[in-house]
């Protein structure tokens, strides 16, 4: 019965790192190379991440600059950036290219909060979705007599408790990232 409670435990982790992957990607209006993480460059006939063959730095607040290893690549993560749903407009020197980020409106500034607030639900129901699983094995285990009736409720409650925890974490991450692209 110790599976179920690790099991939960382990999926209400999960929807908490993949909430805080979301997070990495939300645009606030501010640089930042994790923005650019699900973009990929064709080299050398294989799909590479940009990170990978390029080193990628914010100098300011509103400036990101990629220099790739190989110059020849210039072309290609120009066209990646812009085929991106990223909105940004690259600008190659021949060495390196550099992305200003423009400054976001109020009113997008709403609509990318209320993205981040969509993303914290699904976060919660992932976590309930994983209580509502692990009781339902419980509840199993005890009608086919393989777990008493006081180890049951001391499980369900033990699993209530983590996932009134990680809710509460999910409230505040998702608070944090309001405050974080509001406050720009």
């Amino acid at each position: 019965m110790a599976d179920e409670t690790a099991d939960a435990k382990q999926r209400m982790t999960k929807a908490i790192q993949a909430l805080e992957s979301d997070f990495r990607i939300i645009r606030t209006g501010r640089a930042s190379a994790s923005l650019f993480d699900r973009i990929t460059v064709r080299y050398y006939d294989q799909d590479m991440p940009l990170n990978q063959v390029a080193t990628i730095t914010v100098p300011e607040a509103r400036l990101v600059v990629i220099q790739p290893w190989d110059l020849t690549l210039l072309g290609e993560i120009e066209r990646a950036i812009q085929k991106s749903d990223l909105s940004f407009n690259p600008s190659n020197d021949g060495k390196v290219i550099r992305i200003a980020i423009p400054q976001l409106t109020a009113e997008r500034r709403q609509e990318i909060a209320k993205l981040a607030r969509s993303a914290g639900e699904r976060a919660r129901v992932a976590i309930r979705s994983a209580r509502r699983e692990a009781n339902e094995a419980i509840k199993k285990a005890q009608k086919g007599g393989q777990t008493s009736e006081d180890d049951a409720r001391r499980m369900t409650a033990e699993i209530q408790k983590m996932t009134d925890a990680q809710i509460t974490k999910v409230g505040e991450l998702v608070e944090r990232k309001e405050q974080e692209i509001l406050s720009i």
